[in-house]
């Protein structure tokens, strides 16, 4: 559950704008403040009606999105300052490499030599598919279906070329101990939807998906009359995968996805499939007992295995060893992948190389980049800071719990047990992860990849039945974004968001609390959001509510989808899906609320500063978290994560919570019947 990607001329809306506007008298009283840029606002535009395009307007007037880039906000530029940060780190330490000053098979020697990998173009170019052929000799050796049945397992392991994966994750009922898991996959498109709609944009879009399949075969040496033929094989396969893959909104409940069983009972499932050789090939111990996400998906796989030709699945299997090497290989195939990038994301040209070798840098070496990284950017006395703000904010939040009307005492009393039992990381890991086994190679940028994959994969099996490890980060420092994770019940912080504009040691409480106390407070109410709420604080999946408390919070939880799901994205037959993004648009919610709460107990702690740049404290809270979500987004993008992400658009993610609060009403004077008012019966009243 990660934080992450009409305007009206009414009088009174107006008004509204023009009271808490700063006269020249008390713009001469009142302090500035660099944290909040006046020259974003667009005037024009009352915040009553339309407060994104209040707070961001002037700001998306003289902003065009880059060439390289499917959106642009201040997610992308403090993205864009820290990685220029580790550019200089991953620059210092191929010099080292190269000057031989970094010790052979140390992490400075590996990142270096990773990355120079990565930027060695001329390398990559003169190695050609030769990578990947052992993998595609292997696709071509299959020659009936047991064949094809024993290759899954080293397709999977080499290429994840496979339609399904197995790996082991905690239990979810019982979250100290870790166990298999086997999950759906296969798909070529971003989701399983778009493989059914009707419109005309879907038709298009599976149409240039077919065509960018037979493209690539093409250039891996099939003529084009059978790389167009096996492409349109290949999207009718995925099409019956799709149709058995579990919806996207239903994986949300994770009783849904919940079926453990033997290893002897899935392999009734799958009759077909050599489950014990499969997991042998992919370099797992003995599984006894699995959890089985989506039964379903793979009794229609074992169905799919036999009734389908041969021939079609290794045109699949070829397709999919090639698409997920695509970056790595030389350019004809890194530049078409992009070319199918494009249909999605809406982007004009590529990243520069570095950044795109940066990016995998982070992604393989993440944690001894970081300790570099946080050397140069985070100090002891910021993590200091960012810690004394979450725990006001769980202060705040235990106290805004116990005076609930809605809840019961027996839930209460339960959900402070659990507020109280959060870990917090905050910037980075206290143990830093052991890259010794990690093998990396001169001048082998894929065989480094797949390198990287057998080290985790081997990392990842070597847990099976093993107590969870819960000291671990699911992200590496440098990342701007936050995340709960309901089975640690853990918050968790990198030293990459911990930069302006989210949190800015030179700026005010307000602003401060506004962006990223609303971000933390994002991440904590995310342990009660519709899903949170079902694991208990040890991170099982637990009913621990009382049936009225769970009926109560629904009824509220159904008026936020409801409310999301009638705004639009880039026109008017496109909507955000409320369902899928309900766990987000409540965080947001919870998020706010309880960093406004704590605000407040800041300021009457520390007392009341002037107006700042002609705002009162409450203005600049929700200005702060309005400067956060400023952003562009390209159409093609935007209509890829509607259906796609579980967070709404960022406009939404400012007008939807902020209508929702009568906070935001009494802090810009807001009136009943204003757009950013949402009526009281309509108006979700969880925290």
């Amino acid at each position: 559950m990660t934080l992450r990607f009409v305007r009206m001329a009414a009088a009174a809306a107006v008004a509204a704008w023009v009271v808490f506007a700063a006269s020249p008298a008390a713009a001469q009283q009142s302090g500035t403040s660099h944290a909040l840029d006046r020259a974003n606002l667009d005037t024009t535009c009352a915040p009553c009606t339309d407060f994104f395009t209040f707070a961001n307007g002037g700001w998306e007037k003289r902003t065009s999105i880059p060439a390289a880039y499917s959106s642009w906000g201040s997610f992308n530029e403090l993205q864009d300052h820290n990685q220029d940060v580790v550019h200089q780190i991953l620059d210092d330490e191929t010099a080292a490499v190269r000057e031989k000053k970094a010790k052979p098979g140390s992490n400075e020697w590996k990142v270096g030599t990773f990355y120079d990998a990565c930027m060695d173009t001329t390398a990559i170019e003169a190695l050609g598919t030769k990578p990947i052929e052992p993998m595609l000799q292997e696709v071509a050796s299959i020659s009936d279906t047991k064949a094809l049945v024993a290759s899954l397992g080293k397709l999977d392991a080499q290429a994840g070329a496979a339609p399904f994966g197995f790996f082991v994750r905690p239990d979810t009922k019982n979250s100290s101990e870790e166990i298999a898991n086997a999950g759906q996959g296969g798909l070529g498109l971003p989701e399983r939807e778009y493989y059914f709609r009707s419109d005309d944009k879907s038709k298009a879009l599976r149409d240039a998906y077919v065509a960018h399949v037979g493209t690539m075969l093409q250039l891996s040496g099939e003529s084009a009359a059978d790389g167009s033929s096996d492409a349109q094989k290949i999207m009718d396969l995925e099409t019956k995968m799709a149709q058995a893959s579990m919806p996207r909104v239903a994986m949300r409940d994770p009783n849904a996805t919940y079926h453990k069983m033997s290893l002897a009972d899935m392999q009734k499932l799958t009759p077909d499939l050599d489950l014990q050789a499969i997991l042998r090939t992919m370099g797992a111990p003995a599984v006894t007992e699995i959890n089985v996400a989506q039964p379903d998906f793979f009794r229609a796989i074992d169905t799919l295995l036999t009734t389908v030709p041969v021939d079609t699945w290794k045109a699949y299997l070829r397709w999919h060893v090639l698409a997920n090497a695509a970056s790595a290989l030389p350019s004809k195939f890194a530049d078409e992948n992009f070319k199918w990038s494009q249909r999605l994301t809406g982007v004009q040209e590529q990243l520069p190389r570095w950044k795109r070798c940066a990016a995998t840098s982070n992604g393989v070496l993440g944690e001894a980049i970081g300790q570099e990284y946080v050397k140069r950017t985070f100090t002891p006395a910021a993590k200091a800071r960012a810690l004394t703000m979450v725990d006001n904010l769980i202060a705040t939040l235990r106290a805004d719990i116990g005076q609930l009307a809605w809840m019961s005492d027996a839930t209460k009393k339960q959900a402070i047990i659990k507020l109280d039992a959060f870990t917090r990381k905050i910037g980075y890991p206290d143990k830093w992860k052991d890259y010794s086994k990690l093998e990396v190679e001169p001048g082998q940028y894929l065989a480094n990849l797949r390198h990287a994959n057998d080290w985790r994969r081997a990392d990842n099996w070597s847990r099976l039945g093993k107590p969870v490890d819960r000291t671990e980060w699911g992200m590496t420092p440098p990342t701007v974004n936050a995340y709960y994770n309901p089975q640690m019940n853990e918050i968790v912080f990198p030293a990459g968001i911990l930069q302006p504009p989210f949190f800015d040691p030179n700026a005010d409480d307000a602003v401060n609390y506004g962006a990223m106390g609303a971000v933390i407070g994002h991440e904590m109410t995310h342990g009660f959001d519709d899903e949170g709420r079902q694991f208990d604080p040890q991170g099982n999946l637990r009913d621990w509510w009382t049936a009225e408390d769970a009926a109560k919070y629904d009824a509220q939880a159904k008026l936020v989808v409801d409310q999301f799901n009638g705004y639009t994205v880039v026109d008017s037959g496109t909507h955000v899906n409320g369902k899928l993004t309900e766990g987000e648009n409540i965080a947001d919610l919870g998020g706010l609320k309880i960093a406004y709460l704590a605000m407040e107990k800041s300021l009457q702690e520390k007392g009341r500063p002037g107006l700042i740049d002609g705002f009162t404290p409450e203005q600049r809270f929700f200005l702060g978290w309005a400067q956060v979500w400023r952003e562009e987004t390209r159409p093609e993008m935007q209509r890829t994560l509607v259906h796609t992400n579980e967070h709404a658009p960022a406009k939404w993610r400012v007008d939807g919570p902020f209508s929702n609060m009568p906070e935001f009403k009494a802090a810009w004077g807001c009136k009943d019947g204003d757009p950013m008012v949402r009526p009281d019966s309509l108006r979700a009243h969880i925290w």
